[in-house]
């Protein structure tokens, strides 16, 4: 791209030189011989009337006398009647400028100039005009390739931009080149790189939260498959398979959790429901796990408390908990339900050595954890509890205790006929 600009300026710089040049030439040829022409002929009607005025005064008309008024390059003959002709300078040779003039007294002059002159002349004035071409043919080349590379290196850094952008790499370089067309480019491409950066974080968060989220669900099914193949008792198998049942509907709705967030964290299903019916469920689910740690987790506080949310959500935060208390926890694990204010309350404790001074503030952090985990259980703890309005926080650290609050109003309804009303846009 640069050899074209350059090419194309320097040849749109050589055809204006050569038009206008062409034209300066001939003009200026003109002009000198013109200038020539004039000269010899005011030279010549001078001369006339230094003679008149000779005759006039009865005046001598001597060679001598009057070579001085007869230029270095010039010739005159002045010729007088009953006189001879009286010669001024050199004859020239070759091609020569004339001129004749005829005075009062009968005399005439005739002043000649060698072409020569006039040639000279016109070459110096072709070799300014050529050496003015040449700089500005000079000064075209720098300029072409000055201008070249400012729009060939933006040009190049947009194609490195966007070859890093379909390689993976979507960090937004922010440069740009003082140029709008090239700029709103930039632009394009910077906008480009946030969203493609946006959309691969969220694509690495929901595989990060999918693979945390589907472990529990699955590890609890798979204890269930465990104990169906230990038992003979029909009775067994049945009440087991029920409860592995129960957990694949809790799976499914886990998938279907994780994607509506990653479409829109923002949607919610939030409902009334009883806060007792999830606690249960959760105990009932996670007894085989601590009775094998020889741990037990129990449930005690007000009953029969009505809070809005997701069941299924609701039932996934109570489990992250739950599982962080079994893997960093000690002890007894205990779920505590009690009313503040308009808000339903639910706290999740043991008798661990708590949550450590220097993680207090960043608990809820991605990758943040006080052992070799994935640290984002918390945090996709706390995703879940605030998309239906509530609020997942530590309240206190040692012994540990975190309060998951969900709100005790029911969501508002449509009253009648909201459906039939005509929507404002």
């Amino acid at each position: 791209m640069r050899r074209r600009l350059i090419q194309s300026t320097l040849a749109v710089v050589l055809v204006v030189i050569a038009v206008f040049g062409v034209s300066l030439v001939i003009v200026e040829t003109r002009t000198i011989s013109n200038s020539a022409q004039e000269r010899v002929d005011s030279e010549a009607l001078r001369l006339a009337s230094i003679v008149d005025s000779r005759i006039l005064g009865d005046e001598n008309i001597t060679a001598e006398i009057l070579r001085s008024q007869v230029g270095e390059n010039q010739y005159a003959v002045i010729r007088m009647s009953g006189r001879p002709p009286i010669e001024l300078g050199t004859r020239p040779e070759g091609d020569v400028i004339r001129s004749s003039a005829d005075g009062e007294e009968g005399e005439g002059v005739t002043v000649e100039e060698p072409r020569s002159s006039v040639t000279r002349e016109v070459g110096r004035t072709l070799l300014i005009i050529g050496a003015v071409a040449l700089l500005a043919v000079v000064a075209a080349v720098l300029l072409a390739v000055r201008q070249a590379n400012r729009l060939a290196s933006p040009l190049t850094d947009l194609a490195e931009t966007a070859e890093r952008l379909g390689s993976g790499d979507p960090r937004p370089r922010h440069k740009r080149y003082g140029v709008p067309e090239l700029d709103r480019v930039a632009d394009v491409l910077d906008s480009s790189a946030e969203r493609i950066a946006r959309m691969l974080t969220a694509e690495r968060r929901l595989a990060a939260d999918a693979s945390h989220q589907l472990r529990t669900p699955l590890t609890a099914l798979s204890m269930r498959l465990e104990e169906i193949t230990l038992t003979d008792d029909p009775d067994t198998v049945k009440d087991e398979a029920n409860v592995a049942l129960t957990q694949v509907e809790r799976l499914t709705d886990v998938v279907e959790r994780l994607l509506t967030n990653a479409r829109d964290p923002r949607t919610g299903s939030a409902v009334s429901f009883d806060l007792d019916e999830v606690i249960q469920q959760q105990l009932a689910e996670w007894r085989p796990a601590y009775r094998s740690a020889g741990r037990a987790i129990v449930s005690s506080g007000k009953r029969h408390l009505q809070a809005v949310g997701t069941p299924g959500a609701v039932a996934q935060v109570l489990a992250a908990l739950i599982e962080n208390s079994l893997m960093h926890g000690g002890g007894t694990v205990a779920l505590r339900t009690r009313v503040t204010g308009n808000q339903s309350v639910v706290e999740v404790t043991d008798e661990g050595p708590g949550v450590p001074a220097d993680l207090g503030a960043r608990i809820f952090e991605r990758t943040i954890s006080g052992r070799n985990s994935t640290g984002i259980g918390l945090a996709v703890a706390r995703d879940l509890a605030e998309a239906d309005g509530g609020r997942l926080e530590l309240l206190q650290a040692q012994p540990p205790v975190f309060g998951l609050f969900l709100s005790r109003t029911p969501p508002l309804r449509k009253q009648q006929g909201d459906d039939d009303a005509p929507m404002v846009r």
